[in-house]
């Protein structure tokens, strides 16, 4: 037999980018490529790049650069690839340069450097594709693209206007992973709650019946699988509060990823972000009535241009009454492209830092007291990992990678993929620590 080439992969930026990742692994798999797991064995890497801020086309292009080192034959696909001219300019040798969600692309250039070896092995791959997550877990891309402008980032002139995938091939990917192992689906796209709106929420047949292409129904057929199903990157439109009683009701996670950038009405307005703070919190109110335990993460930008302390002021006030459970903040990066680097009143640096300290300063307190009140509490988790001191496991309130973990002391059995049921005996502002309940 004659011996396969071999691929390098590095796959760099969001859950989004991982996707894409997963989709092309499958695609090289199947042609009869193996994946090789260092540079100086590979025949030809490729490298999936983030350019969504200066700090991550940084990571990109070092990516680049150690790839040639160490291989010389690089192809580059990914957001950053959206900007042929930034990785040419830095990293001229390169052999092809192709945007995100490029899969033809990707595989033509790779044929074009590396041929395709004759005997391909599409049996050997399965239905749900290569994941690059624990076998326990997968992410489900919904749509790519997105409609929104908002000024402070360039995403949509990486990826496009929303395309949201057909309901019915979304379903049959998730049974795929669930008749495979998975235990939690993590839905993920630019804008979730926008999810069939470019279709106009058609209508398609998926076990016998009518199920339309909106988040609403998507989340509920979903929650019929008997996977934990968590959504991600959910915009606040009003429909939004149709997902509320399916969560009450044990059809999928009470987790909620909404990203609300500030509270400001000024801030918002130049950011072109929708919802106000009232709103916000009467909105968050309503919700927790409805469902207890739902956790609400959010992400937020401080020293945007223009704001003011007191437009800081007023995010730290909605922070304080909102209570939400998860924070992320990053301070404004004037990314290129993006229009809110021609706004005035730009932010001083050290302005940014300091009101991002005081910000996370503030949520850690609101974290703690949040995660204290589920000390002796039963929880059911989902282990990740399991050593000599225990298990590591996460809570229906933690998202992998980004919320904090559960650790049991006593991993006796368990093993990557398990439910466990356990009692809370102590919290920090970040994690849980708990025992197995008899």
């Amino acid at each position: 037999m004659s011996k396969s080439p071999k691929i390098g992969f590095v796959s760099l930026g969001c859950p989004k980018a991982l996707v894409d990742s997963e989709q092309i692994l499958t695609q090289l798999r199947a042609e009869g490529y193996d994946i090789s797991p260092s540079y100086e064995s590979a025949d030809l890497v490729v490298i999936n790049t983030c350019g969504f801020i200066d700090a991550a086309v940084e990571e990109s292009l070092d990516a680049i650069g150690e790839a040639l080192a160490e291989n010389g034959k690089v192809i580059v696909t990914g957001c950053l690839g959206a900007r042929p001219e930034v990785i040419m300019e830095a990293h001229p040798q390169v052999l092809a340069v192709t945007g995100p969600h490029a899969l033809q692309e990707v595989m033509s250039a790779v044929h074009q450097h590396l041929p395709q070896p004759h005997d391909p092995f599409t049996s050997l791959i399965p239905e749900q594709g290569i994941k690059l997550t624990p076998r326990h877990y997968a992410y489900l891309k919904i749509s790519e693209g997105c409609n929104h402008r908002c000024t402070f980032c360039i995403i949509p002139s990486f990826r496009g206007d929303l395309v949201s995938r057909p309901v019915s091939e979304v379903m049959r990917e998730a049974e795929n992973l669930v008749k495979a192992g998975v235990k939690e689906l993590l839905v993920i796209s630019q804008d979730t709650s926008a999810y069939g709106v470019d279709l106009k929420y058609r209508a398609e047949f998926w076990q016998s019946k009518l199920l339309k292409t909106r988040m609403t129904e998507l989340a509920g057929a979903l929650g019929d699988l008997g996977a934990w199903v968590r959504l991600h990157y959910v915009y606040p439109y009003p429909h939004v509060d149709e997902v509320i009683p399916l969560m009450a009701e044990g059809k999928i996670l009470p987790y909620l990823d909404i990203p609300l950038q500030h509270a400001s009405p000024r801030v918002l307005k130049a950011m072109k972000r929708p919802g106000n703070q009232d709103s916000n919190l009467a909105r968050i109110k309503q919700w927790r009535e409805i469902c207890p335990d739902l956790t609400l993460r959010s992400t937020f930008i401080t020293g945007f241009p223009g704001e003011t302390e007191d437009d800081f002021q007023q995010l730290l006030d909605f922070l304080g009454e909102a209570r939400l459970d998860r924070v992320g903040c990053f301070t404004y990066s004037p990314v290129e492209g993006a229009a809110a680097n021609a706004l005035p009143d730009q932010v001083p640096e050290e302005v940014k830092l300091e009101r991002q300290a005081r910000l996370m300063e503030l949520q850690a307190e609101i974290s703690a007291e949040r995660l204290a009140q589920k000390i002796g509490r039963t929880l059911t988790v989902l282990v990740d990992e399991v050593d000599e001191e225990g298990a590591v496991a996460r809570s229906m309130g933690d998202a992998p990678e980004i919320d904090g973990l559960v650790y049991v002391e006593d991993g006796t059995g368990l093993k990557p993929g398990d439910f466990v049921t356990v009692t809370v005996e102590d919290a920090d502002e970040h994690d849980l620590w708990a025992s197995r309940t008899a």
